[in-house]
C-alpha cells in the first residue's frame, strides 16, 4: 500500500497541474461561446485540430522515448542532452519548411492565412518545451511542473478576458493587434503564454553538458516512431469528426458539436491527470517484484473513479451545462455528452492497459491498435455523418476507443500478463453505463432518480471493495 500511496500522491499533484489549469481554461468556453458565433467557435476548433496534428509530428514520440531510456539508463545526462538537441534541431528545420510553404499548406489544411503564422509559432514553442516538462516529471518534480502549467493557463485566461470580454476587456490592449476576427485573439493569447513558458523552462535546456550521442538518438527514434504513428492515429480518433463535420453539415453544426464535446472535459482531465503521474511511475516501478499486481490495482481504482465521474456528469448535466454554455445555438448537440464521456473512459482504460507494449518495447503494437481505431473512426464518420449527423461522430469515438481497449487487453494477456480484476471492472462499467444512459435518454435527465442510481452504485462499490477499503482505513 506504501507504493500505491506514493503513486496516488504524485498523481494528485500532477492532477492539480493538469486539472486545475485545464479547468480554469475550460471556463473560457463560456466566454468564447458568448462572444463567438457557432461558425467562429468552429474555426477555433479546427485551428487546434491542425495544431494537434503538427505537435505529434514534431515530437515524433520523443517524450515517451525519453521516459523509457532516461529511467533505465546509467548515463542520464547523455539521454537528456541528446533528446534536447534532437528536438531543437528538428523543430528549427520543420519550422523553416512550414514558413517556406505557408500558402499551399494553409490552403490544404483550410487554415485562414491570417492565423497560419500564429499556428506555426504556437506549435514550434509547444514542441520545444516537451523535453523540459518530461524531465520535471521523470525526476519527480511535480510541484514545479504544476506551477509552470498554472502560470501558462493564467496568462491565457487573463489575455482572453482582456481581449474578448465585453465587460472586462481592454480597448488599449486590443488596439495593439490588427485583428479583424475576434477568434484570432484566442490564438494570440496562446502564443504569448507559450512564449512565457519557454522562457521559464530555458534553464532545463542546459541542465546537462551538451553531448550528442548518435547511438542514443537511434534508440530514442526506434522506440518513438511507432508512438508517433499511434499519436497521429489518436489525433484522427479524437479530431477527425471536427474536421469532417463542417464540410458535411456546416460550420454552424460543428461549432455546436465542438462546444458540447467540451462538456466531456471532466473525464478528459481525469485521464490526463492520471497519465501524468502514471507514465513515469509505471516505468520506474517495472522492476519491482509486485509490479503487475500494483498495475492491476491501479486500473481497478481508475475504473471506479472514472465510472463515478461518468455518472456524476451525466446526472447533473443540467446544473453544469449553464455554467459553461449559455447560448442556445450551441446546445443542439448536447445529446453527445454521455456517449463521449463513456468513450473517453474507454480511452483511459486503454492507456492503463497500454503499459504492456511500452514496458516490453513493442511500441509498434500501440501503432497497430491506434491505426485500427483510426480506420473505425474514418469509416464510421464518412458513412454515417450524412445519415446520423453529429451523433455519428460520438458513436464513432465510442466504437474506436472501445475496440482499442479490448484489443489491447487481449494482446497484453499474451505479452505481459497482468492480473486485472476483469469481472469487477466489467461490472462497474456496465452498471454505471446503464444507470447513466437510462437517466439521460429515458428518464429525461431526472436528477432525483439519477441521484438514487448514483447512491446505489456507490453502495455496490463499497460492498464489493469492503475488504480492501478496510485495509486502507487500517493503514491510516
Amino acid at each position: 500500500m506504501g507504493v500505491l500511496k506514493t503513486f496516488f500522491k504524485d498523481t494528485f499533484i500532477y492532477g492539480l497541474a493538469i486539472v486545475l489549469p485545464r479547468l480554469i481554461n475550460f471556463l473560457l468556453v463560456r466566454l468564447h461561446t458568448d462572444v463567438l458565433p457557432n461558425e467562429g467557435y468552429s474555426e477555433n476548433t479546427e485551428f487546434y485540430v491542425v495544431a494537434a496534428f503538427f505537435n505529434v509530428i514534431l515530437t515524433y514520440g520523443m517524450e515517451t522515448s525519453f521516459f523509457r531510456f532516461f529511467s533505465k539508463s546509467k548515463d542520464k545526462d547523455s539521454v537528456l542532452s541528446t533528446a534536447i538537441i534532437a528536438i531543437v534541431v528538428s523543430t528549427f528545420l520543420f519550422g523553416m519548411l512550414l514558413f517556406l510553404f505557408r500558402d499551399p499548406i494553409s490552403v490544404a489544411l483550410r487554415i485562414n492565412t491570417d492565423f497560419y503564422s500564429l499556428l506555426v509559432g504556437i506549435t514550434l514553442i509547444d514542441t520545444l518545451i516537451v523535453i523540459p516538462f518530461a524531465y520535471l516529471r521523470v525526476t519527480g518534480r511535480p510541484i514545479k511542473f504544476a506551477l509552470i502549467k498554472l502560470i501558462n493557463v493564467l496568462i491565457i485566461v487573463l489575455l482572453n478576458i482582456l481581449l474578448l470580454s465585453t465587460v472586462y476587456g481592454s480597448a488599449a490592449l486590443r488596439s495593439l493587434f490588427n485583428v479583424e476576427n475576434n477568434v484570432e485573439y484566442i490564438f494570440i493569447a496562446n502564443l504569448l503564454a507559450s512564449a512565457v513558458v519557454l522562457i521559464l523552462v530555458l534553464p532545463y535546456f542546459f541542465k546537462s553538458k551538451l553531448n550528442f550521442e548518435s547511438q542514443v538518438l537511434k534508440q530514442l527514434l526506434n522506440y518513438g516512431w511507432p508512438i508517433m504513428i499511434a499519436g497521429l492515429a489518436f489525433v484522427i480518433n479524437e479530431n477527425l469528426d471536427k474536421w469532417l463535420l463542417p464540410q458535411i453539415e456546416g460550420e454552424f453544426i460543428n461549432g455546436a458539436y465542438s462546444a458540447c464535446y467540451k462538456l466531456a472535459v471532466f473525464m478528459t482531465l481525469f485521464i490526463q491527470a492520471f497519465r501524468m503521474g502514471a507514465e513515469p511511475f509505471f516505468f520506474n516501478h517495472s522492476d519491482k517484484e509486485n509490479a503487475t499486481q500494483t498495475y492491476a490495482t491501479i486500473l481497478k481504482y481508475f475504473t471506479i473513479v472514472g465510472t463515478l465521474g461518468l455518472m456524476i456528469v451525466v446526472i447533473y448535466i443540467d446544473l453544469l451545462r449553464p455554467i459553461f454554455i449559455k447560448k442556445e445555438s450551441y446546445l443542439l448537440a448536447l445529446d453527445i455528452v454521455p456517449i463521449v464521456l463513456l468513450a473517453n473512459l474507454c480511452l483511459g482504460i486503454y492507456h492503463n492497459l497500454s503499459i504492456w507494449y511500452k514496458l516490453t518495447d513493442r511500441t509498434r503494437f500501440g501503432m497497430y491498435i491506434s491505426m485500427i481505431g483510426a480506420a473505425i473512426t474514418i469509416g464510421f464518420n464518412v458513412l454515417f455523418i450524412p445519415k446520423l449527423g453529429f451523433m455519428a461522430c460520438a458513436y464513432a469515438t465510442l466504437l474506436a476507443y472501445g475496440f482499442m481497449m479490448l484489443i489491447s487487453y487481449g494482446l497484453g494477456r499474451k505479452y505481459y500478463p497482468v492480473p486485472y480484476d476483469v469481472s469487477r471492472i466489467t461490472i462497474y462499467l456496465l452498471i454505471s453505463t446503464a444507470f447513466s444512459f437510462i437517466t439521460y435518454y429515458h428518464l429525461d435527465r431526472n436528477m432525483l432518480l439519477g441521484t438514487l442510481f448514483l447512491l446505489l452504485f456507490i453502495a455496490i462499490i463499497t460492498f464489493l471493495e469492503r475488504k480492501e477499503l478496510r485495509l486502507i482505513l487500517k493503514k491510516k
